[in-house]
């Protein structure tokens, strides 16, 4: 299987492809070889103010968009969805060669991205207000409108379904978007763009600007004509992007902002699958996860054990050509990422962690591939028990009582996700009630329904994504009361 020709690397504004005002380009780089795949158009605060300008003409009062039917909104992102499952093998291909992601993968995130769509056109025409019997002689009710533009900052592990789940309760709730998707991965977001005019939106709907976090990203962040700012990234950026929207125009901000998840197995759990689940949960997409099960604490009983598993099962995992059929992970997404997971589990082995197995670069592979790692004898104090690692590093921890792990658990300033495995259902629902985390999960990991809010406490996150605690944050409430005719009332004021 080969890479596919790409189709559009232009910014994509009011539905017209437009080459950067400043004429530069970036490269895209492949990271299962590290050369370059092309050159995209390297958007930067010009292009934004550009595509800010459009999408602010299309939230004007009487304008196409605004006055469209609810329903008809949800018909076209129906009609969008379609068009993403037409073109899902391509999409797939282009994901891979721009992500590395393995095939299988990137196929089934085309599929959750078609399914996010769906799921929010469902939505559109079920979005209202309320009625309210307040005191006095007045019919008081409230509309739910549109927040305005919403600026999007995508990242790059997994773009088509993280985008969708910006744009589908974007669209849902009426309002129009700027797009910044990551400059690791631009290409599937820059495709969109097209479908999206195949679609119908209307101009200034939908506009999309490739470019860099520090330019494109900052111009978004600050911008006083954008209402909002959906991001998904790092702890930094997310700071620096709160730190922009209060210096602006106050402008409201929904964050994901990674973990550090727990995943804890309890001595009564089965090993072979308890060894399997914690596997998966720390290498999957080689770990580039942000709710990847990155803290695998262990009951002391079985701990030796599950060591042993774990280092038998991390040495038969295939990783390779994100092509094949058969390879189980890909590359690190880049230079840098390769290099901070590396300087990571360097840190790991001077500390007094014991690498059990892997942890160096794969022999023979010109891309940023790294050999699973699984560490054990981790204390909590140690950075790979601390700090986001955003790869194929396992950490088995050992822990005694439920009591002593549900502290440590919680001794982080993360809280996106976590999971027990455990036959007892006390300790089960013990742990999914005390873990500080966004999202529990029991006898299994990572299962995140396109129907269910996703978010995280504590520094993992501001807001949810996904399901309907999601329209919340692309919605305005406006209250509207009425006297009623006939009656002498006065202000309450």
């Amino acid at each position: 299987m080969s890479a596919p020709e790409v189709k559009y690397t232009q910014i994509f504004i009011n539905n017209e492809w437009k080459n950067s005002v400043s004429g530069k380009t970036f490269p895209t780089i492949n990271p299962s070889t590290g050369e370059k795949t092309c050159a995209v158009q390297e958007g930067d605060k010009a292009d934004i103010d550009l595509a800010v300008k459009a999408a602010r003409e299309a939230m004007k009062l009487g304008s196409p968009w605004r006055k469209m039917d609810a329903s008809q909104r949800g018909r076209l992102m129906y009609r969008l969805a379609e068009l993403v499952d037409r073109d899902a093998e391509y999409l797939a291909r282009l994901e891979t060669v721009d992500n590395g992601m393995v095939i299988r993968t990137s196929r089934t995130s085309m599929k959750r991205g078609a399914d996010l769509l769906r799921y929010f056109a469902g939505w559109a025409d079920k979005v209202h207000g309320k009625t309210i019997p307040i005191d006095g002689d007045y019919f008081c009710y409230t509309r739910r409108e549109p927040i305005g533009v919403v600026g999007a900052i995508v990242p790059w592990n997994f773009p088509i379904p993280l985008l969708f789940k910006k744009l589908g309760p974007t669209l849902c709730c009426g309002n129009a978007t700027v797009i910044k998707p990551a400059e690791q991965t631009p290409l599937t977001a820059i495709y969109i763009g097209a479908l999206c005019k195949e679609a119908g939106f209307p101009p200034g709907v939908v506009n999309i600007v490739p470019g860099y976090g520090p330019t494109a990203g900052a111009a978004i962040s600050e911008h006083m004509d954008v209402d909002i700012v959906t991001f998904t990234g790092s702890v930094e950026v997310a700071k620096i992007i709160q730190q922009a929207a209060g210096r602006s125009n106050l402008k409201h901000v929904a964050i994901e902002s990674g973990g550090k998840s727990p995943n804890i197995v309890f001595a009564d759990a089965d090993m072979a699958y308890a060894v399997e689940v914690s596997h998966n949960a720390i290498n999957t997409h080689s770990g580039q996860v942000c709710l990847a099960g990155s803290r695998t604490f262990v009951q002391e009983d079985i701990y030796d054990e599950f060591v042993k598993r774990s280092v038998e099962r991390a040495k038969k995992r295939v990783v390779g050509d994100p092509y094949d059929e058969k390879t189980e992970s890909g590359p690190q997404i880049d230079q840098e990422g390769y290099d901070k997971v590396m300087e990571m589990i360097e840190s790991g082995k001077q500390q007094g962690a014991k690498l059990e197995c892997g942890g160096n670069r794969m022999a023979g592979k010109n891309g940023y591939f790294i050999e699973p790692a699984v560490f054990s004898n981790v204390q909590d104090d140690m950075r790979i028990a601390r700090e986001e690692i955003f790869g194929p590093v396992q950490q088995i921890i050992k822990f005694k009582t439920i009591e002593e792990v549900i502290e440590r658990a919680n001794r982080t300033s993360f809280g996106l996700a976590a999971s027990v495995l455990t036959k007892d259902i006390d300790k089960a629902i013990t742990i999914a009630n005390s873990v500080q985390a966004g999202i529990v999960w029991v006898n299994i990991y990572g299962v995140v329904p396109t129907q269910a809010p996703f978010g995280g406490f504590k520094m993992s996150g501001l807001g949810r994504e996904g399901g309907e605690d999601v329209l919340n944050e692309f919605c305005e409430v406006k209250t509207v009361i009425v006297k009623i005719p006939g009656h002498q009332g006065i202000s309450k004021l």
